[in-house]
């Protein structure tokens, strides 16, 4: 019973913390499928008449959606698979491998994931104007790669640096070669783990702003963020089309995160065990 007790503060504290995250959701989408007369007339938290999609159709055909979408769903998705195969090679060679320097390795990841971006923005676009790789979309997905890989690595190196070394030297023992090693013993079994960073890489590189700002200027290659920000400095929209955006913005990526849920719930609770 004390137990059961226990448990409702943070039982409480679950659900007001999910209603903050899930009522400004709801009132976008609410204003979204408003008309900007009834926006006008009864202000934002009032309920709609009826469904009203032309700020999402104007939304949708002024900024190209579909094009956008696609641009951000490619690099996304390219970005996280990237990023998680380049993660799994570094950290078995500083993890399982032990490689020479593997502190100051390390030390070199981490300092990676504390260099504020507005610090990369010039070299980077400079180093994409010298390479011919401005304004491209693989331009940016080596940059996120590059830039999502450090902190997979720094965080599978620490994983993989407590795998049981019984189980790689029973797998040495019956013939198996590195490669084998990796592809058959260790990505199996840090499966949990490398789907949760697949996860964590596509929602953080879609919610990208500022590099894909600099780097992406045409109109063809811009992502779904770009397009917004771009839209909305242009003082486009009205109120409802700027629901409208930021509902068609963060759907996708909510549907990600549904779709990979038990994915990630698997890889938290595998992390928990261990």
């Amino acid at each position: 019973m004390t137990g059961a007790l226990r448990r409702y503060p943070v039982l409480i504290a679950l659900c007001v913390a999910a209603l903050f995250m899930v009522v400004p959701f709801v009132i976008v989408a609410v204003n979204a499928v408003k008309s900007p007369a009834e926006y006008s007339r009864h202000g934002p938290l009032s309920l709609p008449d009826g469904i009203h999609l032309d700020g999402l159709q104007d939304f949708w055909q002024r900024v190209d959606y579909g094009r956008k979408l696609l641009n951000s769903v490619l690099i996304s998705g390219s970005v996280a698979i990237l990023a998680v195969v380049v993660s799994v090679l570094n950290a078995y060679a500083i993890g399982i491998g032990r490689i020479k320097g593997r502190t100051w390795v390390l030390a070199f990841f981490v300092l990676a994931n504390t260099l504020p971006q507005e610090a990369l923005v010039y070299p980077l676009y400079y180093l994409s104007k010298q390479a011919g790789l401005y304004d491209t979309r693989i331009g940016v997905i080596i940059v996120f790669t590059v830039i999502q890989a450090a902190f997979g690595t720094y965080l599978l190196s620490s994983v993989l640096g407590r795998f049981p070394r019984e189980i790689i030297e029973a797998a040495r023992i019956d013939g198996a070669n590195k490669w084998q090693v990796l592809w058959r013993i260790v990505v199996p079994v840090s499966r949990p783990t490398l789907g949760v960073l697949l996860v964590f890489f596509f929602v953080w590189t879609w919610n990208e702003f500022l590099l894909p700002l600099v780097m992406l200027v045409s109109n063809d290659n811009q992502t779904v963020s770009v397009a917004l920000g771009v839209l909305q400095g242009q003082r486009l929209m009205d109120a409802t089309m700027t629901s409208a955006a930021a509902l068609l913005g963060v759907l996708p990526a909510v549907v990600f995160f549904l779709v990979f849920q038990r994915t990630l719930i698997r890889g938290l609770a595998a992390g928990a065990v261990k």
